[in-house]
Order: C-alpha cells, then sequence, then structure tokens
C-alpha cells in the first residue's frame, strides 16, 4: 500500500500543491517514539520483578533462607517451650519444697513472671516483614533469661539458708545433758514448784537432774562457753554455753569444771560434773535453756537423745508440781 499523499489549495495561484512534510519534524517522531517504547519498556520491566510470577536467582535464594530462618526461630520457640515446662517446675520445687523447708517466704509469681516496663526495648527490630515473629521470640528469651537470673539468686539464697540450717541444727540445745543410765531420777521440770528452802511456790526456771556427784555433765549443743564460774548468786558453779541463734544453756550446781570460759564446744562434750554446790539441796543439775534471753522449757529440746516413750516418762515426771532441788 502506498503513503498517502496529502495536498493543500494554494490561493494565490489557485491550484492544489503537494504537502512535503519537514525532515527536523519526522525525526521529531520518531525520537518520541523511541523514548515513549523505551519508558514503556522499563514499567513493564519494574512491575515484573516486583511480582511473585517473576523472580529472580537472588530472590529464590534469599526466599530460602527466609523460609530457613523461620524453621529455626520454630524449633528455638519449641525449646523454649521445654525450657519453660524445666523452669516452671524448679520455681514449684523451690517455692513449696525448699523454701517451705528452711521456712523461707516463696517468691510471687508475679515477681517471676513480670515483664519489662517502661521504654520499647525492640524498636530496632519493627518495620521489617518477619518483625513480629523476631519480637516474639526475642521476648521469649529475655523472659527466660529473667527467669533464670531470679531462679540462680534464690538457689543461692537455699544454699547459704541450707548451710546456716546445718549451723542451727547442730546449735540447738538438742540432747539430755545427763545421759538416763547415769540418772536417779528426774527430780523437777519447768513451771511452778515448792521452793525446798521456804516452801513457798515458785517459778522453777528449768530441770533437776538428779545424779552422782562426779557424774558428768554433756554439752547439750555446739557453742562457746560464755562463763565457768560461781560469781551467779544461787546457781552455784555455773556452766553458761551460748550457742547463737539467740540459743543460750545453764548448767548449774557443779562440782567440777571441765571448761573455761572462750572455749569453744561441742555438742556431747563432756563440760563439768554434777555437786551441790550453792543454793541446793542435793547432788544435781539443774538445767536452763534460754532463747533470746527469756527460759523456756528444756523438755522441747531432748530429741537428739532420747527415743518416744523416754520422751513420754520425763515428760510425766517433769510436769508434775513436786519440790525442787534448789
Amino acid at each position: 500500500m502506498s503513503k498517502k499523499v496529502k495536498y493543500y489549495y494554494d490561493t494565490e495561484s489557485l491550484a492544489y500543491k503537494k504537502i512535503s512534510p519537514k525532515k527536523g519534524r519526522r525525526l521529531g517522531y520518531i525520537t518520541l517514539f523511541l523514548v515513549s517504547a523505551a519508558l514503556f519498556g522499563f514499567l513493564c520491566f519494574v512491575l515484573l520483578i516486583n511480582t511473585p510470577y517473576f523472580e529472580t536467582p537472588k530472590d529464590r535464594l534469599q526466599a530460602r533462607e527466609i523460609e530457613n530462618l523461620k524453621l529455626r526461630y520454630a524449633i528455638l520457640n519449641k525449646k523454649m517451650s521445654q525450657l519453660d515446662e524445666v523452669i516452671e517446675s524448679i520455681e514449684e520445687r523451690d517455692n513449696n519444697l525448699y523454701r517451705v523447708y528452711f521456712n523461707s517466704s516463696p517468691i510471687p509469681n508475679e515477681q517471676r513472671k513480670a515483664g519489662f516496663g517502661g521504654i520499647n526495648r525492640y524498636k530496632e527490630l519493627e518495620g521489617y516483614n518477619n518483625s513480629e515473629l523476631v519480637i516474639n521470640t526475642t521476648k521469649r528469651v529475655d523472659m527466660l533469661s529473667k527467669q533464670l537470673a531470679i531462679q540462680s539468686k534464690s538457689l543461692d539464697e537455699i544454699l547459704r539458708l541450707a548451710k546456716d540450717k546445718e549451723k542451727l541444727l547442730a546449735a540447738i540445745p538438742a540432747i539430755q545433758p545427763v545421759k538416763n543410765e547415769d540418772l536417779t531420777r528426774v527430780a523437777s521440770g519447768f513451771g511452778y514448784r515448792n521452793d525446798p528452802f521456804t516452801k513457798i511456790r515458785k517459778f522453777h526456771y528449768g530441770m533437776d537432774f538428779t545424779a552422782k556427784t562426779g557424774t558428768p555433765i554433756y554439752a547439750s549443743g555446739d557453742g562457746v562457753v560464755e562463763r565457768a564460774d560461781n560469781s551467779l548468786s544461787g546457781y552455784g558453779n555455773l556452766i553458761v554455753i551460748r550457742h547463737g541463734y539467740g540459743y543460750e544453756s545453764f548448767y548449774a550446781h557443779l562440782s567440777k569444771f571441765k571448761v573455761r570460759a572462750g572455749q569453744k564446744v561441742k555438742r556431747g562434750d563432756i563440760i563439768g560434773l554434777v555437786g551441790s554446790t550453792g543454793r541446793s539441796e542435793a547432788p544435781h543439775l539443774h538445767y536452763e535453756v534460754h532463747k533470746d534471753g527469756e527460759p523456756i522449757n528444756p523438755i522441747n529440746f531432748y530429741y537428739g537423745s532420747i527415743s518416744a516413750q523416754e520422751y513420754i516418762a520425763i515428760s510425766k515426771i517433769a510436769n508434775q508440781e513436786n519440790q525442787a532441788l534448789d
């Protein structure tokens, strides 16, 4: 098909003349077409590479890496769930076993599970395609770290309490100061008794163990001898052992000392011999236990040396309102 020829009417010559296109305009049209085609092609390329239907090798590699990371995060979260169960089990034993045994207050669950208030700690992790996954996992790691830190401190405290408990159990006056085979009888117990000299009913602050003069007397708990003298009126030769934790034990009317003031003693060590010095009616040991400066019933502290049957028998005798020996 031949190219269409255009004409125009010339009024001067009163004739039709052929229109010849200018070369510059034709070049402009060509340039405009080429630019438009190039722009259209670029736009099509941009659209293609941003659609899921067109992936470069690099895109496929990144996609695999992202899926791999998601899988690793899923595995990490599963392991953290297992750690959660283990930590909860440890926390339960800590609160309901260890702390109960050592008479220590449990750590409140609100304190163990408390979050992190104040500033946003995870701001730098925001704005990414998988920000929620990364932020939630990071929060769980931080929470587990905090719980482990709290539990670690708690176990340090339990260890300290255990060491103190061991010392406490060794220090408490827990045995009878005169052996049963050496006793004539338990003459008097803690409470109101008749005074052997005035016959007036008065409070007796210890227990009297009747035994022969020279019978060994044993320290009822670990401690330090605070005094071994006869300067306290009425007690005669007296030994006082300071056990710590507020406990003291008194051993009165001794015939002889086997220790001196300032000396460390262990439970079961011989510290003196039975006598009848001071305000005493007959050879016996007057024994007292004090807690925080106040006399308490010694019969509650014989669990380390006598059987249940012996304890019941001594308790019956000690609770009778008979006459004291001092």
